[in-house]
């Protein structure tokens, strides 16, 4: 179907291949090679659509937004219109983030303006709520985890995003990873001018953000890179409770939204959440740094030390790191970690309360029983985990149903016959589980942590493995052939038998006796970057 974007058309629904609209006339074929399929949206700002790029390849979809003040007045106009400009400028500015909608096209038409941007297939928070209900407090904080990166990312290039929500978040069905849209209320705190009191009101229809999810000094005008972080509170207590801030009550006096009655999450993590939503913007977390702290640290140190540990990992040079998916730490060679990241000086501040323990009672101490302090941690095993032990299994529907809410540690499981067959799965932990003869054939396993895992004639052919850690884990039998092992760690991993004809091991952390004992070919690319047989 061809979409007339004509506002006046009666009947906008036009065959496929029509170049004019049967109703009104107007050109179907934007700028020549965009043809609108349908509707998506309108609001104040303007309309948008979905459409297809007939001068590409394939003819892929992509997003048209097309400048549609409501307003006519010439000044609203011209403020419209400069909003229009400003989402362009940005898009083109931080366009590059693989989990922000890239600008592919901006251009006028007979005065009026269109925005063209990659479209991503998938759903909204809101959606999947709406679909599955609320998220576990797990579920929020791996939310957290990777929003947080790209709203600092936005940040650091000196622009407030100014409408957070649910609805503007999208989990893309490609890779499960999230996806911020709508650039349209963007505010550029680099290049802000002072507006008069009349355009400030003016302004106020077009890019306000949307009521509930926007703090009071945004609704001023006067929005700060703490607005957004006020914008992602409210949108976890969505994600917890599935109400939409219209719906929960408030204070009469502070105007603050009550919400504790209405989620179940432990009382630190309620205390982070009451911190980033707090009206007061001086007492508010000023930056994303500053939330990422404090849900990293102290009140997480016990419980994390029992499923932490680091590893020698033996064939690393001294420069040269891995990550561990499981606990979220970079590994350097010899045990010693970086401590730039937050979970990395989580990691630091576990070993700090060790080493204070220990210093206090005149003895080692350990948060884990039979775990000697000391400033690395060097261990063969994985550390005891008792409570962890004896967990119900999961079917493979409901593997893909909880990870698809946020769930990503399946770790000490029993999943015979698990069948995970081109299952986006970037991230997953696996460590400790048993999974002989599972199915993850052309999966994408992206930084999974099979560490000491049983994947003994498991099918990984094809797989997307790239980073993803065996450390110790029974390959044995297991068919991984086309496999992407790029920078994998395979040290100590059983792979007796393992079928390596044209996998891709560049840069893969494995020994000369390990590839010795599998089987390869003349298409397996050596860790060296080379093809052939050892």
């Amino acid at each position: 179907m061809s979409y007339c974007i004509n506002p006046d058309c009666s009947q906008p629904k036009n065959p496929p291949a029509e170049m004019r609209c049967q109703s009104c006339g107007a050109e179907l074929l934007l700028r020549g090679r965009y043809r609108v399929l349908r509707a998506l949206g309108r609001g104040g700002f303007g309309a948008t659509f979905l459409a297809r790029d007939e001068m590409l390849p394939g003819k892929p979809p992509c997003v048209i937004k097309q400048l549609r003040p409501s307003a006519e007045a010439p000044h609203l106009l011209d403020m419209a219109r400069d909003l229009f400009q400003r989402e362009a400028k940005i898009l083109g500015q931080i366009g590059n983030h693989p989990q922000l909608p890239r600008l592919l096209d901006y251009f006028d038409v007979n005065q009026e303006f269109f925005l063209v941007q990659e479209f991503v297939n998938g759903s909204t928070l809101q959606q999947e709520v709406k679909r599955g209900g609320p998220f576990t407090e797990a579920g929020v904080k791996q939310f957290l985890s990777e929003i947080l990166a790209m709203v600092q990312y936005v940040h650091n290039h000196h622009v407030i995003h100014r409408d957070i929500k649910p609805a503007n978040i999208i989990r893309r069905d490609q890779d499960k990873k999230l996806v911020l849209i709508d650039f349209g209320a963007v505010k550029d705190k680099v290049n802000l001018t002072q507006a008069s009191s009349s355009e400030q009101t003016a302004l106020t229809a077009y890019a306000i953000g949307t009521p509930g999810y926007a703090p009071p000094e945004q609704m001023a005008m006067r929005p700060v890179y703490a607005s957004d972080i006020y914008a992602l509170g409210v949108t976890c207590i969505y994600l917890l409770s599935g109400k939409a801030p219209k719906d929960l009550d408030y204070d009469p006096v502070t105007g603050e939204l009550l919400w504790r009655d209405n989620v179940h999450i432990s009382d630190h993590f309620a205390k982070v959440l009451q911190k980033m939503l707090e009206i007061s913007v001086r007492h508010r977390y000023q930056s994303v740094d500053a939330v990422l702290r404090d849900l990293d640290l102290e009140p997480y140190i016990h419980s994390l030390a029992q499923n932490m540990a680091t590893y020698n990992l033996p064939g690393a040079n001294s420069s040269e790191g891995y990550s561990d998916p499981l606990n979220g730490l970079s590994l350097q060679a010899g045990g010693s970690n970086s401590g730039g990241s937050p979970s990395a000086r989580m990691a630091a501040a576990i070993r700090a309360r060790r080493e204070r323990a220990s210093s206090n009672s005149g003895a080692p101490h350990s948060a884990v029983p039979g775990v000697r302090s000391s400033p690395t941690v060097n261990v063969t095993k994985p550390l005891g985990m008792p409570a962890m032990a004896g967990r119900a299994s999961f079917t493979s529907e409901e593997i893909k149903q909880k990870y698809s809410k946020g769930r990503r540690d399946f770790s000490l499981q029993t999943l015979h016959g698990l069948d995970m067959q081109r299952t986006a799965l970037a991230n997953i932990n696996f460590n400790q589980s048993k999974l002989p003869s599972a199915n993850f054939q052309g999966a994408d396993l992206s930084n999974a942590n099979f560490g000491r895992a049983n994947l003994s004639r498991s099918n990984l052919r094809n797989a997307k493995l790239v980073k993803a850690y065996f450390h110790y884990a029974n390959l044995e039998g297991a068919d991984l052939r086309g496999a992407d092992l790029s920078q994998a760690c395979l040290s100590n991993a059983n792979l007796r038998g393992a079928n390596l004809c044209g996998a891709d091991l560049t840069r893969a952390m494995v020994s000369d006796d390990q590839l010795a004992s599998a089987r390869t070919n003349w298409s397996t690319v050596l860790p060296n970057g080379r093809r052939g047989i050892l």
